[in-house]
């Protein structure tokens, strides 16, 4: 896999060590705000890999199901 490519994983624990850095509460207000808008990003990239990874569940337990 390309190191550009993220696995959700990785992206989770990219947002997670962000939420931790703000929560400390140590890093002046422009980090703060670039650390902000990055996780916010990244929120976003997991949601949309878990809402695709449930419509691939969905689709494949419809296809199995009409088969049966």
């Amino acid at each position: 896999m390309p190191k550009s490519v993220k696995t959700f994983e990785n992206k989770l624990e990219m947002l997670e060590d962000i939420v931790s850095k703000l929560e400390r509460g140590e890093a002046p207000l422009g980090e703060c705000m670039e650390m902000y808008e990055k996780g916010v990003s990244l929120a976003k990239e997991c949601m949309d890999m878990l809402n695709e990874a449930e419509q691939k569940i969905k689709t494949v337990s419809t296809d199995n199901t009409e088969e049966i």
